[in-house]
């Protein structure tokens, strides 16, 4: 599961008006807007502590002289150390800080919702933004299925289509 830049604030929006929509919490209309960037600065920050981990990954890896297949292992450990949630438990961590955001958030009047009715609505809109990583990997492997896995050409070509493809679909 990836959570990509561009879909950040149509989440956001996703996320407070099914919560609003589910009377699981209160806001002022004049102020959902601000709500709606209090969730978007969940997501944001989530970014950011997830490239944070990358790198400390990569210095940890490029210390210890090793290659870049054991990125994914190392960045497990960082992450488990600061009880971040990568992968598959990105969306139970996203939710829990979007849930910890609206009990402290003063644009928030009131949340009606218990944490498993919250999490409940919530977790399929982040599944589904957070899922398209998927669809991605799998277009792009019909486009160069001709180039043989495992090569640095092969690589090179996976690359370059994700990013035109991210740049097409704005993500």
């Amino acid at each position: 599961m990836r959570l990509f830049p561009g879909k950040i604030p149509e989440i956001a929006e996703e996320i407070v008006d099914v919560l609003l929509s589910k009377d699981l919490i209160d806001v002022q209309q004049d102020l959902k807007e601000e709500v709606r960037l209090d969730v978007e600065s969940v997501l944001k920050e989530y970014l950011r502590t997830e490239r944070e981990i990358t790198e400390k990954a990569k210095d940890i890896l490029a210390k210890k002289g090793e290659n870049y297949s054991q990125l994914g292992k190392i960045k497990a450990i960082e992450a488990q150390k600061r009880g971040f949630g990568l992968g598959d438990m990105a969306v139970d961590y996203i939710i829990k800080q979007i849930i910890e955001i609206l009990f402290i958030s003063k644009n928030v009047d009131e949340v009606f919702g218990e944490d498993n009715e919250i999490t409940a609505v919530i977790a399929p809109v982040l599944q589904k933004h957070m899922g398209m990583d998927n669809d991605l990997d799998m277009e792009i492997r019909k486009r160069i299925k001709n180039l043989q896995e495992g090569t640095l050409e092969r690589d090179i070509e996976y690359q370059k289509q994700l990013a035109e493809l991210m740049k097409s679909k704005k993500l």
